[in-house]
């Protein structure tokens, strides 16, 4: 539906946003669980080149229909990834690794699976770059299941938590570091606009009325425009300043 390419886009930029891409160059990432391409589409308008791994062929077939413009790999992220060291300048998957805790067949280890996928990744990821991988864990041992493996392959980092204190909104992204450790991005919505860290029933309170029902600003809402023009100026793009206008309806007619 309408609604999920929606999140999912959404979750794509904000992924790429975490990866913290170099502005002067376009990069080449790969996409964990690609499925039909929506975060490749994404990556290609920003001007970076990808490449799709996916254990569904019929998600492939969907992406090849589609005509998107990175390269396709059928493939199950839990045997390794089959790319050669150091060729990814950073890593992104939507909703997909949590997939590796299952074990489907009576011979997959998930311990095993989860550390075979994250070794040969930080091998294929060049130094100093970034993996933002988005997921949807069961529960808080599943996570930390797949921190210490990642841990294990030899990443730092740790986990970004958006919108913590709303059961909608949520978002889960493991983000980890090649050789560098980076300074660990903030989750949206974790402080209020004077920059304090926040309290939950305080968050709950004062921003529920900005909110619609799915946890977001509502679209084009002046909340909506102040943080899509905060996310734009920390791409480092010319952005116009804020003021009492911003966001204000024109009447009809003067």
């Amino acid at each position: 539906s309408s609604r999920v390419v929606e999140i999912q886009s959404q979750m794509s930029e904000r992924a790429v946003e975490l990866l913290g891409l170099p502005e002067d160059r376009p990069c080449l990432l790969l996409d964990v669980g690609c499925g039909s391409g929506l975060s490749g589409d994404y990556i290609s308008d920003e001007g970076h080149y990808w490449i799709g791994m996916d254990i569904s062929p019929a998600m492939l077939d969907v992406a090849v229909e589609r005509e998107v413009e990175g390269d396709l790999l059928l493939a199950d992220v839990g045997h390794g990834i089959p790319i050669r060291p150091g060729m990814f300048d950073g890593c992104i998957s939507i909703s997909a690794v949590q997939w590796l805790c299952n074990a489907d067949k009576k011979s997959h280890s998930p311990p095993k699976r989860l550390y075979r996928f994250f070794s040969t990744l930080y091998a294929t990821l060049a130094q100093g770059s970034r993996a933002v991988l988005q997921l949807y864990p069961e529960n808080s041992e599943q996570l930390e299941l797949i921190t210490a493996q990642a841990m294990r392959a030899g990443f730092t980092g740790g986990m970004v938590v958006d919108y913590p204190n709303s059961a909608k909104a949520k978002k889960f992204f493991l983000c980890l570091f090649v050789g560098t450790s980076g300074t660990l991005p903030k989750g949206l919505g974790t402080e209020c606009a004077d920059g304090e860290e926040i309290h939950q029933a305080k968050f709950t309170n004062e921003r529920a009325r900005f909110r619609n029902t799915k946890g977001k600003s509502v679209k084009k809402s002046r909340d909506w425009i102040l943080e899509k023009k905060e996310r734009r100026r920390r791409q480092g793009k010319e952005v116009r300043a804020d003021t009492k206008y911003t966001g204000r309806k024109r009447r009809p007619r003067f």
